[in-house]
């Protein structure tokens, strides 16, 4: 079982930056691929980001290439998603997951766990 905690949402400008953090319980965090997925009212939640078992690879959406970055600390059980050059089209609820023993995909149900959500708002 994993528990997922995200953090660090916020209101900011456009141009601005905020991280956001995950912090995950359970003991095999290091076999968990991560993903970052975001959900805008009205709008289905799309995936943002992703980090390898190992943080080894990242991959991310067209849409924040760039602009985002995403990092691990396996020590700590750390997820994190620094964004940059924020737009108000980030605006949305941000959710950390975990896919256990998998790779990092770009479809929300081959995650098994997710956090609570943090609202990111964008102003122009």
């Amino acid at each position: 079982q994993v528990q997922l905690v995200e953090s660090g949402g916020g209101l900011v400008q456009a141009g601005g930056s905020l991280r956001l953090s995950c912090a995950a319980s359970g003991r095999t965090f290091s076999s968990y691929a991560m993903g970052w997925f975001r959900q805008a009212p009205g709008k289905e939640r799309e995936f943002v980001g992703g980090i390898s078992r190992s943080g080894g690879s990242t991959y991310y959406a067209d849409s924040v290439k760039g602009r985002f970055t995403i990092s691990r600390d396996s020590a700590k059980k750390m997820v994190y998603l620094q964004m940059n050059s924020l737009k108000p089209e980030d605006t949305a609820v941000y959710y950390c997951a975990a896919r256990p023993r998998g790779v990092v995909s770009y479809y929300r149900y081959d995650y098994d766990y997710w956090g609570q959500g943090t609202q990111v708002t964008v102003s122009s």
